[in-house]
C-alpha cells in the first residue's frame, strides 16, 4: 500500500506542476484567468500560475495571419453581377481584447470583410471594379481596420484575389478590345502616312529651293560671262574704230574677216549640217585675208622701226613796217 501511495503522489506532483508552470513559445500569449476573470497576460516564456485558483484562459496567436474572403456576387452601381474574392492580413495586437471582445475572430473578420466588400464594390460600376482594385482594396482597408480595433486587431492589407465578370460582358468587353486596338492601328498608320507625306513634301520643297538657287547662281554666271564678253567686243570694236579713224584699212578687214571665218566655222560645226557649201566668191576671202596679212607686217614694222621726231615747221618772219 505504500508503494501504491507514493506512486499516487508522484502523479499528482506532476500533475500539480504541469498545471502551475506554463511555458509560452515565441509568437503566442496567453490569458490567465482566476476564477474565471481575466487576469493578466503571460508573454513568450516560462510563467508560474497560482494553483488549483488560476488557469490558462485562451491562447492568442500574435503572429501575422492570413485569411480567406468566400466568393461572393456582388451586384454593380450598373446592374453587373460579378464573382469576388479576397484575402486579409490581420494581427493580433492585443491579446485579452482579441479573446474576450469577440468569439470566432477569423470568422467574424471574414463576414465583416465579405458585407464591406459589397458596399464598395456595390457603390461603383462595372468599369470602375475591373479597373481600380487599388482603390477597393485602400477602402476596404480603412473600413476593415476601422472595424477591427476594437477587437484589439489590426489590418494589415487586403487584396481582392479575384474579380470575374459574367460571360456575356467579358465577351463584349473583349470586341470593344479588339475594336480599341484595331483603331489605334489605324490611327497609328495614318500618322505614319502623314509623317511620310510631310517629310516627302519638305524633301521636295528643299530640292525645289537648291535647284532654283542653282539656276539664279547659273543665270547671274551667264549674265556675267556675257557682260565680259561684251567688253571685250566694245574694246575690239574701239580698237579698230580707232584703226579705221587713223585711216588704217587693214584693220577693218582683219575684223571682217575674223567674224567671217568664225561664222563658217559654226556652219561647219552644226550636227545637223551634213554638206557645207563654199561661197563662189573666194577672192574676196582671199583679199580679205591678204589684207589682214599687211596688217600684221605693217604692225610688226611698226614695232621694230624707231620713234622719229616729227620735223618742225618752219618759222616765217613778218617783215616790219616802218
Amino acid at each position: 500500500m505504500s508503494y501504491v501511495a507514493i506512486i499516487v503522489l508522484v502523479v499528482l506532483a506532476f500533475v500539480l506542476l504541469f498545471s502551475v508552470v506554463k511555458i509560452v513559445p515565441q509568437g503566442r500569449e496567453f490569458t490567465v484567468e482566476r476564477f474565471g476573470k481575466y487576469t493578466r497576460t503571460l508573454g513568450p516564456g516560462i510563467s508560474i500560475l497560482t494553483p488549483f485558483v488560476e488557469r490558462i484562459g485562451r491562447r492568442m496567436n500574435m503572429m501575422e495571419q492570413v485569411l480567406d474572403v468566400p466568393t461572393q456576387e456582388v451586384i454593380t452601381k450598373d446592374n453587373a453581377v460579378v464573382k469576388v474574392d479576397g484575402i486579409v492580413f490581420i494581427q493580433v495586437m492585443d491579446a485579452a481584447r482579441a479573446a474576450y471582445r469577440v468569439d470566432n475572430l477569423p470568422y467574424a473578420i471574414a463576414q465583416l470583410c465579405m458585407t464591406n466588400l459589397r458596399t464598395v464594390v456595390g457603390s461603383m460600376e462595372l468599369d470602375e471594379v475591373l479597373s481600380q482594385r487599388d482603390s477597393i482594396n485602400t477602402r476596404l482597408l480603412q473600413v476593415i481596420d476601422a472595424a477591427t480595433e476594437p477587437w484589439g486587431v489590426k489590418a494589415n492589407r487586403i487584396e481582392i484575389k479575384d474579380l470575374t465578370p459574367p460571360t456575356d460582358i467579358t465577351n463584349a468587353m473583349a470586341r470593344q478590345m479588339k475594336a480599341e486596338r484595331e483603331r489605334r492601328a489605324v490611327v497609328t498608320e495614318a500618322d505614319g502616312e502623314k509623317q511620310a507625306a510631310i517629310t516627302r513634301a519638305e524633301g521636295a520643297k528643299q530640292a525645289a529651293i537648291l535647284e532654283a538657287e542653282g539656276r539664279r547662281e547659273a543665270a547671274f554666271r551667264d549674265a556675267e560671262a556675257r557682260e565680259r564678253e561684251a567688253e571685250a567686243e566694245a574694246k575690239a570694236t574701239a580698237m579698230v574704230s580707232e584703226a579705221i579713224a587713223r585711216g588704217d584699212v587693214n584693220a577693218i578687214n582683219y575684223f571682217v574677216a575674223q567674224k567671217y571665218v568664225e561664222a563658217f566655222a559654226e556652219l561647219a560645226r552644226s550636227p545637223q549640217q551634213k554638206t557645207v557649201i563654199v561661197p563662189a566668191e573666194m577672192g574676196a576671202l582671199v583679199g580679205t585675208l591678204a589684207g589682214v596679212g599687211q596688217l600684221v607686217g605693217l604692225a610688226k614694222d611698226q614695232q621694230n622701226a624707231p620713234r622719229a621726231t616729227p620735223p618742225r615747221p618752219p618759222r616765217t618772219s613778218t617783215p616790219r613796217t616802218e
